[in-house]
């Protein structure tokens, strides 16, 4: 069983120019323009999702400080204004 055996298959448009750089790309790499696409696609979808991961990891921090998160920015913000 591979990783595509419930794949779709889908057609899209790429200007002569982007097909012709993607055909480059590919032969330099040995890999077929599918499994380009593919990659492409996965390395979009994980780029998307890292940063909202990354929001979702910060959720929460100041639920147990001490301080009120406002006050604390308040207070940093205000020794900027210090000699």
């Amino acid at each position: 069983m591979t990783p595509y055996d419930d794949a779709m298959r889908t057609i899209i448009d790429l200007p002569p120019g982007q097909l012709a750089a993607l055909d480059v790309w590919c032969q330099a790499r040995g890999l077929s323009r599918a499994e380009a696409v593919r990659r492409a696609v996965h390395g979009l979808l994980h780029h998307e999702n890292a940063g909202a991961e990354a929001i979702e990891a910060t959720r929460g921090l100041w639920a147990d400080a001490e301080e009120d998160g406002l006050a604390y920015q308040e207070r940093l913000r205000g020794e900027w204004d210090q000699p």
